[in-house]
């Protein structure tokens, strides 16, 4: 009986410790780049896009499609960031518990 309500009690921390890294990922922002800089992409460690920065000698109608291939890579280099944030974080909060290996929390 002593070993379930270890259990239950290590559970309830393990849902707080996950509920507060998923409002510290809201907060943590990211940012992806491409073209050496020229789009930047900015979003939050759970993958919300806050701003797109291009820039302006980018702005040329005949180059539309460079434009936005560009925003797209700089949209998956920050969400490329944006996952490893979460991991590391995931990674703390599951030190020491015996997790499969591939289970994804999140």
């Amino acid at each position: 009986m002593r070993d379930i309500m270890g259990l239950m009690k290590q559970a309830q921390e393990m849902q707080q410790k996950m509920a507060d890294v998923q409002a510290e990922l809201d907060m943590i922002e990211v940012e992806g780049s491409a073209g050496g800089g020229m789009v930047t992409v900015t979003m939050t460690a759970k993958g919300a896009i806050k701003a797109v920065k291009i820039d302006p000698a980018l702005m040329v109608p005949d180059e539309r499609e460079i434009l936005e291939d560009l925003i797209v890579a700089a949209s998956t280099d920050a969400r490329s960031r944006a996952d490893r944030v979460m991991q590391e974080r995931m990674a703390e909060i599951t030190k020491g518990l015996p997790i499969p290996p591939g289970m994804k929390l999140f």
